[in-house]
């Protein structure tokens, strides 16, 4: 297959892995650095130009978006998308899951557990806020941040007050701001399920390193392979379809009342192969080869 895969670059671990997985296994790749991309849109004639020539004839495209150019990688793939190219990852999916406050609703229509969350604009009624959440602490999260960005933990109303009032005077493109419940039997710990199509294909425990409420690799923390339950597994997978995902790195915490999930990435990153020993790569070219002659799905999410 001619399979293009629309990235930051080669450099880029997780590209190197999938060029790497996918060539060994015959096919012809091409890197496209998404950002470089432009689209002509005329009707009936959807192109997307690269570095003065038209992308044409892949049979599948692995989009690697990073969360900083959802709106314009997403508009690139949809490009793809209209002129029938296979996609494992839709533009579609791929926003839906970086909204916060859209996929903790998807995620709890779909039956999905999740800390409670609570979005308001409203400093005023703080006090019934933090009540419907159990009281303090609280997490206080931008609905796009991404590796432990724009998250807060607040220890007392005073402090949950300011920070509130800090992010909405800060915060000028509307972007949503979310309070969550705080699992203390799980703070500083976390668990990442790497699925692929309908599978868990690696896990790993992340470890905050210090007394870091979060536990991203970003921010320090340590990851370690850990053996998943059913249960996780199985909401680690009924998370990445309640999002349309294909391929998802889904985070979950361990609570009393069972795993809780965090979050779901639609371009999670490849250190979990380092941790697990596990082919992730070769994971999502199979998945590809088996996919890519069924062309794309119509998505179900709906929302």
């Amino acid at each position: 297959m001619k399979i293009a895969i629309l990235s930051n670059g080669p450099g880029n671990y997780s590209t190197k892995r999938l060029k790497e997985e996918a060539i060994k296994r015959g096919h012809e790749v091409t890197v496209v650095k998404y950002r470089e991309c432009y689209a002509s849109i005329e009707q009936n004639n959807p192109t997307v130009s690269y570095r003065g020539e038209d992308l044409e004839h892949f049979d599948a495209i692995i989009p690697r978006i990073a969360s900083n150019m959802t709106r314009y990688g997403t508009a690139i793939v949809r490009q793809l998308e209209m002129q029938g190219v296979y996609t494992v990852s839709s533009s579609i999916a791929i926003s839906r899951s970086r909204d916060k406050l859209r996929s903790m609703q998807l995620l709890a229509k779909s039956g999905v557990g999740i800390p409670k969350t609570i979005v308001s604009r409203n400093t005023t009624d703080i006090d019934d806020l933090l009540e419907q959440l159990g009281g303090m602490p609280v997490i206080i999260k931008l609905a796009r941040g991404t590796h432990g960005n724009g998250v807060v933990l607040a220890e007392t109303k005073k402090a949950a007050k300011s920070v509130l009032q800090a992010f909405y005077l800060t915060n000028d493109d509307g972007t949503n701001i979310l309070l969550q419940e705080f699992v203390e039997e799980s703070a500083g710990t976390d668990i990442r399920a790497f699925v692929v199509g309908s599978r868990v294909v690696a896990s790993m425990k992340r470890q905050s390193l210090d007394d870091d409420f979060r536990s991203n690799l970003h921010k320090g923390g340590e990851g370690t392979t850990v053996k998943l339950t059913d249960e996780e597994k199985k909401v680690a997978i009924k998370a990445a379809k309640a999002m349309g995902l294909n391929i998802a790195g889904v985070d979950m915490m361990r609570s009393n009342r069972g795993p809780l999930v965090l979050e779901v990435n639609a371009s999670p990153g490849f250190g979990i192969e380092k941790v697990t020993g596990r082919d992730v790569a070769g994971a999502i070219i199979e998945y590809v080869e088996l996919n890519a002659k069924r062309r794309n799905k119509k998505d179900k999410v709906g929302a």
